[in-house]
């Protein structure tokens, strides 16, 4: 009886599981912390590397040797030169010289024209470990490669995409500094214009994210319940409010949902233009993107009986994490192909341990450079990661009826 007794005292006395999951939570926070701390001291800033002038020539469009004779143009267009002698290009440089160029040929400035409206792309899929940040991010971040004035937006209160790019959710953003920030229900709604941040990226800015966005999906309810709702309270019409607030600044705008059918991923379906469904091509991935769809359309049919917008440019799904030599995962995309036709991405998304190694250091792929790691992985990653983005490139100048 003693010895069971001491037993049951032992039980009482342990740390109940939420406590040892919050005390888990604060030792992984204060390492993760302590990691970025290193990779990127408090006095430093995240920055973009340079890029070599073959590199920066083939972003522009035009030969190096008629880049080089750009050289000398001074307004800050002028490269810096390596001990080698090789000239290296910032992105900002990179751009300016587009605009340049733009002054005789419009076309080097792939921005928008009178008419062409916004693109809202939603990567989303239910199932995470489907690619959907690692996408996301590459996707936005090549878009401000090419010139595109882009906003992308991490919607996801996990936050992954804002980790990617520098930020620790619980140290580096606050309060109403999420897009809930811009779309909640109450008082202390904020402008979509203070909340966005400028990136390390030019071209590129970013609006983050948090735990905080767990609140939309509570709020949203007790909104719902409530007698006399406004129309301007509809919960799926706020996001697509929010950015339409900053709609001439940007060509492009990259939503990274939730893994989860909430509130915050209708609300994202309905302010998108274009959706992006990530498929990881393995049976249970695909079983589970099943049930995604089936409820996805029964949600979305209520939304458009609401007077919800679900009109798309386009809707793709996009195979990821794709390994070339493995049977059985062909087999799926086949299966896919087969089902879908069309609305299946040519370009896949292979799997890359070049893409991982850049994750290492909270980097993209087009962060990273070359002499970071192997060549031919690095160039195999790059050279898949480029034909799904120009795929959508593509489309989104079909939508805006420009030529091929």
């Amino acid at each position: 009886m003693a010895a069971l007794k001491t037993a049951r005292q032992q039980k009482q006395e342990a740390p109940a599981i939420d406590q040892i999951i919050a005390g888990d939570a604060a030792a992984l926070s204060a390492q993760l912390q302590a990691l970025r701390e290193k990779l990127f001291p408090p006095e430093a800033k995240k920055q973009l590397r340079r890029f070599s002038s073959g590199d920066a020539a083939a972003l522009i469009g035009v030969t190096d040797s008629y880049l080089r004779h750009l050289d000398g143009l001074g307004e800050g267009l002028d490269p810096e030169k390596t001990s080698g002698g090789r000239r290296a290009y910032t992105l900002e440089q990179i751009h300016a010289l587009r605009r340049h160029l733009a002054r005789s040929k419009p076309s080097y400035l792939p921005t928008r024209r009178a008419g062409d409206h916004l693109q809202v792309i939603a990567v989303t899929n239910f199932k995470g470990g489907s690619g959907k940040t690692t996408t996301s991010a590459h996707l936005a971040q090549f878009f401000a490669l090419r010139g595109y004035r882009v906003l992308a937006i991490d919607l996801d209160p996990q936050a992954s995409m804002s980790a990617l790019f520098g930020y620790q959710p619980e140290f580096d953003v606050g309060e109403n500094q999420t897009l809930y920030g811009a779309i909640r229900y109450d008082d202390t709604k904020r402008p979509l214009s203070q909340i966005i941040r400028r990136t390390y990226f030019a071209g590129l800015d970013f609006v983050p994210g948090n735990l905080e966005l767990h609140e939309f999906e509570h709020d949203t309810p007790r909104v719902l319940a409530g007698m006399g709702e406004a129309p301007d309270n509809l919960f799926f019409a706020r996001v697509g409010e929010a950015i339409r607030s900053v709609e001439q600044q940007y060509d492009v705008v990259v939503i990274d949902c939730p893994p989860q059918l909430g509130f915050l991923t209708l609300s994202a379906l309905c302010a998108a233009t274009s959706v992006l469904i990530t498929v990881h091509p393995q049976m249970l991935d695909v079983a589970s993107m099943n049930q995604f769809l089936a409820m996805t359309a029964d949600l979305l049919a209520v939304v458009r009986e609401a007077g919800g917008n679900l009109q798309y440019d386009w809707l793709r799904y996009l195979i990821t994490r794709l390994e070339p030599n493995d049977g059985p995962q062909a087999q799926i995309v086949a299966f896919l192909r087969s089902l879908f036709g069309e609305r299946v991405l040519t370009a896949m998304m292979v799997k890359s341990t070049a893409v991982s190694d850049a994750g290492l250091s909270k980097q993209t792929i087009y962060e990273a450079g070359r002499e970071s790691m192997r060549r031919q992985t690095y160039d195999r990653a790059v050279e898949s990661m480029d034909h799904v983005n120009r795929e959508i490139e593509s489309l989104i100048k079909q939508a805006w009826g420009r030529d091929q």
